[in-house]
């Protein structure tokens, strides 16, 4: 009876954690037009790995499921990963990218000039949300031909431009 409590403890633990790793992802940097097609990098803020098992990318449906996150596998602490719409043999070169960089491509869920990227963890739960425009919107940027970064720490996962 003791070890099944024990178990049943270490389950709980590991999915708090778990669920506190995923609180740390945050979109990084996107572009919605470009030499190379559009793009979104989604980095691990946190101090410990994240499994990107289950985990999902969808636009402005807010649908979780839409695109399978699942193919990134294990990210690492400060680790960044990429999905596009290309392949990554032709983002890379365009973007100087490094061939260690963990890319997803070939998405068809295009982000666009006044769109919004949802990322969704393993469960279905919303972890970041960016709502963007590039004409008269609140959160106005323009990412065609250049990437957008939110301008401070303080926007990651703020949905602030």
């Amino acid at each position: 009876m003791k070890t099944k409590t024990f178990l049943t403890l270490a389950a709980s633990a590991l999915l708090f954690y778990a669920a506190q790793a995923s609180a740390t992802v945050r979109i990084t940097e996107w572009m919605y037009s470009g030499g190379g097609g559009e793009f979104i990098e989604f980095t691990n803020l946190g101090s410990t790995a994240v499994d990107f098992t289950g985990w999902s990318y969808d636009d402005d449906s807010r649908t979780p499921g839409i695109f399978s996150l699942s193919g990134f596998g294990m990210v690492a602490a400060g680790e960044s990963v990429v999905i596009t719409e290309d392949n990554a043999a032709t983002l890379r070169p365009h973007c100087s990218l490094a061939a260690r960089l963990n890319m997803l491509g070939s998405y068809s869920n295009n982000i666009g000039r006044a769109d919004e990227i949802n990322l969704f963890d393993g469960s279905g739960a919303l972890v970041d949300r960016l709502a963007y425009g590039d004409n008269a919107f609140p959160g106005t940027i323009r990412t065609q031909n250049a990437s957008g970064r939110p301008g401070s720490a303080a926007a990651l996962g703020a949905n602030n431009v």
